[in-house]
């Protein structure tokens, strides 16, 4: 496959799936799917692989930052979606209101589930204190 190298200037390089989903420790069959859900955009070489690039591996760690948070798809869709439009426009208000917005709802997820890690925690060293 012939795929620009790293070091030419204006160039972006491209990746195969299975580069791609080592990078971002996600199986190949995962990252087809976060591509039929529209999640990335790749492109394709003249053998129909798909190819990604620097970008779509980025867009693939926040996918994998956002899930254990327990965000939906469509929360997915709409967090990639406001990051594109504040890259391209930085400052929209419109745009910042919503990523305060997923940065509130992380937050308020992230707490629960550090509750939920002390409360098994609590719930272990109970365990082991019967031994």
């Amino acid at each position: 496959m012939d795929t620009p190298a790293a070091s030419e200037p204006g160039t972006t390089r491209l990746m195969q799936i299975g580069e791609v989903a080592e990078r971002v420790q996600l199986s190949h069959r995962t990252v087809r799917h976060y591509d039929d859900e529209g999640l990335l955009t790749p492109t394709r070489s003249a053998g129909n692989f798909r190819l990604y690039t620097e970008a779509d591996v980025q867009r693939l760690l926040l996918i994998r930052q956002m899930k254990p948070l327990g965000f939906s798809l469509d929360d997915m869709r709409h967090l990639i979606a406001v990051l594109d439009e504040l890259t391209a426009t930085p400052g929209d208000e419109q745009r910042v209101r919503e990523l305060r917005t997923f940065v509130a709802t992380a937050q308020e997820r992230r707490d629960r589930l550090a509750q939920q890690v002390r409360t098994a925690d609590a719930w272990l060293e109970d365990l082991r204190s019967r031994l």
